[in-house]
C-alpha cells in the first residue's frame, strides 16, 4: 500500500490542542484573562507530544491524545459494566441482587422485596424450595451443629461461619470487625492460612486455625512444621479447631507467594517468618506425602492440641486422590473430625485466570462425591462436613445442606457485610472500602464497632431467614434437610427435586460394589492408600496419545 500524502485525521485533537495553545496564550497575556485555557490546551499538547515520542503504546502514537480515552474507558470498563449496564440479577461474580440482600441484612434494614421475583421461574436451571402445609414454628435461629463429638473437646459451631481469609490479605481493621463479629453472634472465624494475628487475638471470637503449606505460625526458619510452635498456639482457649489445607477451590494446587515488600512487622509476627522476607507457601505440603501420612499428621495435631478437632480443607480434583484418602482411613481406623468442601467458584485475592475459571470441582459435584463416599464407607456419621462457595444467602445454605453438608462457610459474603463493593482490586492494594488492602491509609479508614456490628447483623438476619424457609418447609433444624427439599428446573416442562436429579448412596453401598456410578467403579478400586500415586491404566494412558 502506497503511503497516503493526505493529513491524518487521527492527529487532529493534537493539532486543535497545538492550536488552541497558540491562540489561547497570547490572548490570555493581552487581554489579562485567567490561565484556564492555556492550562487546559497546554496540557493536552504536552500529552499528544509524550503520545508521539514514547515507544511502549503503539495505538498513542497514532492516536496522540485520542488514544487515552481507549485506555481510560478499557480500565473502568468493569465499573461501568457494574453500575450501568449489568442487570440485578447477573452474577459477574456476584449480582446486585445478591450484594443489596447482603448490605440491607448487615445494615438491619428492611429486606423484603414488591411486586415478585426478577428471577426466569421457567429458565433451565432455576431452583426451588418445596413448602409444607403444616409449617413450624422454632424458638431461635442459633442453628448449631456437634463437630468432633469422639474428642476430648468438641466443638459445638454455628452452621453459619466465616471463611478462611488471612490477615495480609485482609486489613487489620477487617480482621478485627469480622472477630468482633464473630465473637457476638458466637460462630467461627477461620484465620485462613496467614495464622493467628494480634488481631484475631483482641475481640477473642472464636477461630479455627488453618494450617497451610507455609506452615505460619509453627514453621522452622526453613519452612517445615515446628511441634512446640504449633502446640503454643493451638492450645489457646480461643482456638477451637485445627484445619489443615490441602486445596483451596479458587487456585487449587498452586501455592502462592506474599512478596517481601509487603511482609510487615506484624505479618512476620503471626506467620513467624522475617520482615521483608518473601513469605512463600509451597503447592504441597513437606510434613506428609501419602494418605497415610496425612492421616498420622492429623492425628499429631490432635494430640498437640489437646484435643480438638482436626480436619482438612480440600477443593476435589483427581478422584483416585480423595479415595486413596478414604481408604487410609479405612486401613488405619484414623479419621479427621471434619472435612471442609472447597468449590471451584469459590473466590481469592490472586489467582491465575485458568485457575479461577477452569481448575478444580464445583461445590455441588465436589460435596455430593465427598459425602457419597463417606456414606458408602460407613464414615459419615463420624466426620462433619463443611462447604464453601458463593454462600451468601439462607437458600444457598439450604441447598448446600441438602446436598449433604453439616454446616457452610463464606468468605466473600462476611466481606460485603464489611463494606466491600466488589472492586475487583484485592490483588493491588487498592482496595477502596478498605477491606483487602495493607495500606493503613486505606484500612484505618475502616470503622471497626460499626462494621463489626454488621457482621454479626449480617449472620443473625440471615440465619433467622433459614428460619423462616425451615418454618415454611415444616423443619425444625437445618440437619433435617435433605434432596427431597430442593428442587431444579432442567427444562421448560421438567422439574426434578435432588432426590431425583442427583445419585445418593445407601450406607455402607461402596464397600459393598454396589454403587452404580462410573466414577466409583472406574477408580475406587484401584486407589491406593499409601499413594497419590494414579491408577496403573491412567499411568499407561499418558504415554501415549492412542486413547
Amino acid at each position: 500500500m502506497e503511503k497516503t500524502t493526505t493529513f491524518p485525521l487521527r492527529y487532529s485533537v493534537y493539532v486543535l490542542s497545538i492550536a488552541g495553545l497558540l491562540v489561547s496564550l497570547p490572548v490570555t497575556l493581552w487581554l489579562g484573562a485567567g490561565y484556564l485555557f492555556p492550562v487546559i490546551f497546554g496540557a493536552l499538547t504536552a500529552l499528544g507530544t509524550w503520545d508521539l515520542l514514547q515507544r511502549k503504546h503503539t495505538v498513542s502514537r497514532n492516536y496522540p491524545i485520542m488514544a487515552n480515552f481507549r485506555y481510560l474507558f478499557e480500565s473502568i470498563g468493569p465499573e461501568i459494566r457494574q453500575y450501568f449496564i449489568q442487570s440485578d440479577t447477573e452474577e459477574r461474580p456476584f449480582s446486585r441482587e445478591q450484594r443489596t440482600i447482603i448490605y440491607q441484612r448487615a445494615k438491619n434494614v428492611l429486606d423484603k422485596r414488591p411486586f415478585g421475583s426478577q428471577l426466569g421461574m421457567y429458565d433451565e436451571g432455576f431452583e426451588w424450595m418445596n413448602h409444607s402445609l403444616t409449617p413450624t414454628r422454632l424458638d431461635s435461629s442459633n442453628f448449631r451443629i456437634l463437630i468432633g463429638k469422639n474428642c476430648e473437646k468438641p466443638y459445638s459451631a454455628s452452621v453459619f461461619n466465616i471463611s478462611a481469609m488471612s490477615f495480609g490479605s485482609l486489613s487489620a481493621n477487617a480482621i478485627l470487625s469480622l472477630n468482633t463479629g464473630a465473637k457476638k453472634g458466637g460462630f467461627y472465624h477461620d484465620t485462613g492460612e496467614g495464622s493467628i494475628s494480634r488481631y484475631h487475638r483482641e475481640p477473642g471470637g472464636d477461630l479455627v486455625w488453618e494450617i497451610g503449606s507455609g506452615y505460619f505460625g509453627c514453621r522452622h526458619p526453613d519452612g517445615s512444621f515446628n511441634a512446640e510452635m504449633f502446640e503454643k498456639n493451638a492450645t489457646l482457649d480461643q482456638v477451637k479447631m485445627i484445619e489443615v489445607k490441602l486445596s483451596q477451590g479458587a487456585k487449587p494446587g498452586h501455592g502462592g507467594i506474599l512478596p517481601g515488600a509487603k511482609v510487615t512487622p506484624e505479618i512476620a509476627e503471626a506467620r513467624g517468618v522475617q520482615v521483608g522476607e518473601d513469605c512463600i507457601s509451597p503447592a504441597s505440603h513437606s510434613a506428609f506425602s501419602t494418605p497415610i501420612e496425612l492421616l498420622e499428621f492429623l492425628e499429631q495435631l490432635r494430640s498437640l492440641s489437646g484435643g480438638k478437632p482436626v480436619g482438612f480443607k480440600l477443593a476435589i480434583g483427581h478422584p483416585w486422590e480423595w479415595f486413596a484418602i478414604v481408604k487410609a482411613m479405612l486401613k488405619t481406623g484414623k479419621k479427621p473430625d471434619f472435612i471442609v468442601v472447597d468449590g471451584g467458584e469459590g473466590g481469592t485475592g490472586a489467582a491465575p485466570l485458568e485457575f479461577i475459571n477452569r481448575l478444580g470441582m464445583p461445590m455441588t459435584e465436589a460435596l455430593l462425591l465427598v459425602h457419597n463416599t463417606l456414606v458408602g464407607t460407613h464414615l459419615r456419621e463420624d466426620i462433619a462436613i463443611g462447604a464453601a462457595g458463593k454462600i451468601t444467602s439462607a437458600f444457598n445454605i439450604a441447598r448446600t445442606l441438602a446436598l449433604g453438608a453439616d454446616w457452610c462457610n463464606s468468605a466473600r459474603g462476611y466481606m460485603f457485610s464489611l463494606g466491600c463493593i466488589q472492586a475487583l482490586n484485592c490483588h493491588t492494594g487498592r482496595c477502596p472500602s478498605g477491606v483487602a488492602t495493607q495500606d493503613p491509609r486505606r484500612g484505618n479508614k475502616l470503622d471497626v464497632p460499626l462494621k463489626s456490628e454488621r457482621v454479626f447483623n449480617f449472620h443473625k438476619n440471615t440465619l433467622d431467614a433459614l428460619q423462616n424457609l425451615l418454618e415454611a418447609s415444616g423443619l425444625r433444624h437445618p440437619s433435617e434437610l435433605g434432596p427431597e427439599h430442593i428442587v431444579r428446573r432442567v427444562s421448560k416442562t421438567e422439574v426434578h427435586s435432588y432426590l431425583d436429579l442427583f445419585p445418593f448412596l445407601e450406607p455402607g453401598a461402596l464397600l459393598e460394589g454396589k454403587t452404580g456410578l462410573r466414577v466409583f467403579d472406574k477408580y475406587w478400586e484401584s486407589a491406593q492408600p499409601d499413594t497419590f500415586e494414579p491408577p496403573e491404566f491412567i499411568l499407561a494412558l499418558r504415554e501415549t496419545k492412542l486413547r
